[in-house]
């Protein structure tokens, strides 16, 4: 999830289990921890695969963060000797803030080791947008609420609990909406002959109402849009090329076959100005996308690897790209945000 997301959780969490009774310092503390796992895309891994496929793996592993606790408890009592009496509510606080803050990430689309390294296979749940005000609001009202309201009186806390809740409830919604709408899909497929190797349902950006739907096959992607709104419609789909022939003799670079396994399939191929580039097709809407990567050239006669490099990004949402969010959400239009 986003910065703001992930400090605000952090906060809120802090705030549940110990505001009460060290005040302020428990947020504080709950949003510097809910911010330190993200801290790791300062760290430079070598090239621009490697940062794109080791962040969200070791410094989002639930084992090396239970290391980690006992180090941070020893520091939160070096500041605060005067909280010693509440040893183990610090140790339930700073693993909370950690682990919520693993598995709220594990819900979306990226890919999170949480289990590293034991099991490096990226978890992508798919089931929330990177940013979503549905769910950052409750909250951050909740932790504003419990550092403005007098200490004297619960409501601050009650109301930090209520912002928890809801937000929680939100997951919770969000998480049957995808059931509900991989099920149609797949029916919808299965009625319109549609075959596929791999498919994938991701929220469309700010909500759980829409849902952009892709289909991965020999040659090819499929790129629809399903709203909660459009009923028992069938979903459309609008076909691109992939040029993994492009791959040939280059199978065994390491970025390829990390890009292949970081993106679960969900990939694609193209030449760019004599380069060989793959796009990661989970982030973004078509033809915009976060992460493209130049991994070889396209020499006379064989294509030769290279250093990976990231070109920049061109995910965006224009005006009229906001414009056809809002109309597709409520059913309103088929055409994808460009048009396509």
């Amino acid at each position: 999830m986003d910065s703001l997301t992930q400090l605000t959780l952090g906060a809120a969490v802090g705030e549940a289990v110990l505001g009460r009774r060290v005040g302020y310092r428990a947020a504080a503390w709950g949003a510097a921890l809910g911010t330190l796992p993200d801290l790791d895309v300062f760290l430079p891994m070598g090239d621009a695969v490697r940062d794109f496929t080791y962040h969200r793996s070791f410094s989002h592993s639930l084992f090396v963060l239970a290391l980690l606790t006992p180090f941070v408890i020893w520091l939160i009592l070096k500041l605060h000797p005067h909280t010693r009496a509440y040893r183990r509510q610090w140790a339930v606080l700073v693993y909370a803030v950690f682990a919520t803050h693993v598995l709220l990430d594990a819900l979306t689309v990226y890919g999170t080791q949480v289990f590293w390294p034991f099991v490096t296979t990226p978890q992508s749940g798919s089931v929330i947008f990177i940013i979503d005000p549905v769910y950052t609001v409750p909250l951050l009202l909740g932790v504003l609420s419990a550092l403005i309201l007098s200490r004297d009186r619960a409501w601050g806390h009650r109301l930090n609990m209520a912002g928890l809740a809801l937000s929680t409830l939100y997951l919770g919604w969000a998480l049957g909406a995808k059931l509900y709408v991989t099920e149609h899909v797949t029916a919808s497929l299965a009625r319109q002959g549609v075959g596929y190797d791999r498919l994938m349902t991701t929220p469309a950006p700010f909500n759980t109402v829409l849902w952009r739907v892709v289909l991965r096959r020999d040659g090819e992607y499929l790129e629809g849009y399903y709203s909660l709104f459009d009923g028992d419609d069938d979903v459309a789909f609008r076909r691109y090329a992939t040029r993994d022939d492009l791959l040939a003799g280059i199978d065994d670079h390491w970025p390829v076959r990390r890009l292949q396994w970081f993106t679960h399939g969900f990939y694609a191929v193209a030449e760019l100005d004599g380069r060989v580039i793959i796009t990661d097709l989970r982030m973004g809407l078509e033809p915009d996308y976060v992460f493209r990567f130049a991994v070889a050239e396209t020499g006379n006669p064989h294509v030769e690897p290279i250093t990976p490099f990231l070109l920049p990004g061109r995910a965006r949402l224009t005006e009229d790209g906001l414009e056809w969010l809002w109309h597709r959400m409520r059913g309103a239009t088929r055409e994808g945000p460009n048009g396509s």
